[in-house]
């Protein structure tokens, strides 16, 4: 897309590696020829998709539950899933750490441990990926898996999804509600935060309750970054962002990526995809108001979320452009958002 009005979106957080994994090894050329994903090539190139962080997630084993129909309810609390132990987690880690590395061996994308790569793939037509960990269950306490996998290009990291990990605690699925649940970080996941900081790797405070989230800012030297979480003042999920929390990540010079899973953009909670692209507006203002226009952008949570009908899928990033300019939302800050903002944060965090 050369229209300054739809600049190419680097985004922060899908499941494209969750899908493939449970989809088997024929999803791979799917992502390449078309799919019925959120994220494949063709609807990335219609709608301007030009990468973002690919996340690692292990699925719980037998706590299959209809988050769907709990999140339609007025009120909910879903409880969470037990912890995963790390031996049998680090196969499943492994396992989609290397299904991204097939996709960049298929030509399907270019996994990026440098701005400067992810420019030269936003300017030359191809997808660009950070191999991210949303949850590190698969990591020891040793750091012997993390080592290994920074090598293989592992550059985000979020300590926890929601369910409890050796590193912390997140937040449920819970309605109304905040993230102040529960203990923060663990010793072992202080050590992480240290460990992250020396080597470059984001970290990531969506998931992470309000204890592990004030913990991370008092130990971490790097910007606080949240890749797909919302303003708890307009939705008040406990997955979502207080005005403190803001505060917190503007003083960093940090970054929040905007998440399109309806139930925690509306005010009321529901996981209703008719959700009209003003309430993500709204949720834009009062993040410019908290943390300045340097320092938003997306955290789509394609192939793992509801997300608007308006949106729908990568196609529909033009749709979602369109509502910013509607918006009032100039080139300048339509570059920032989609992509530029993205990339300032992680030059600094990666000490470039």
């Amino acid at each position: 897309m050369t229209d300054p009005a739809f600049p190419l979106i680097f985004d922060g957080h899908n499941d494209v590696l969750l899908k493939q994994f449970q989809n088997g090894p024929a999803a791979r050329q799917g992502f390449i020829d078309g799919s019925d994903a959120h994220i494949d090539l063709p609807k990335a190139r219609q709608g301007g998709f030009g990468g973002g962080f690919f996340a690692i997630y292990v699925p719980s084993p037998n706590s299959r539950f209809d988050r769907l129909d709990a999140m339609c309810q007025p009120k909910y609390d879903l409880p969470l899933p037990d912890e995963i132990p790390q031996n049998e987690a680090v196969q499943i880690t492994l396992a989609q750490a290397a299904i991204l590395s097939r996709l960049e061996s298929m030509g399907a994308l270019k996994i990026c441990t440098s701005t400067a790569e992810i420019r030269h793939c936003l300017d030359n037509g191809v997808m660009a990926a950070i191999l991210h960990i949303e949850g590190a269950e698969g990591i020891d306490t040793d750091f012997d898996v993390l080592e290994i996998l920074y090598r293989a290009g592992l550059r985000s990291l979020g300590p926890v999804w929601s369910r409890p990990t050796a590193f912390g605690h997140g937040v449920p699925f819970r309605y109304p509600s905040d993230g102040d649940i529960g203990p923060g970080l663990t010793n072992a996941g202080k050590d992480l935060v240290r460990i992250c900081n020396q080597l470059g790797i984001m970290l990531d405070m969506s998931h992470l309750n309000a204890a592990g989230f004030w913990d991370v800012v008092k130990i971490s030297d790097a910007p606080i970054v949240a890749t797909h979480s919302n303003a708890h003042a307009i939705s008040p999920h406990a997955r979502n962002l207080t005005d403190d929390q803001l505060a917190a990540i503007k003083d960093s010079d940090g970054m929040v990526g905007i998440n399109f899973a309806v139930g925690f953009l509306r005010e009321d909670g529901q996981m209703d995809a008719d959700t009209p692209l003003d309430i993500m507006m709204r949720h834009l203002d009062h993040l410019i108001e908290h943390i300045g226009e340097d320092r938003i952008g997306f955290g789509s949570d394609f192939d793992g979320a509801t997300v608007p009908a308006d949106i729908g899928d990568a196609a529909g990033l033009v749709h979602l452009r369109t509502a910013m300019r509607a918006h009032g939302v100039d080139d300048d800050l339509m570059v920032k958002l989609c992509h530029e903002n993205w990339l300032r944060v992680l030059g600094k965090t990666w000490d470039e």
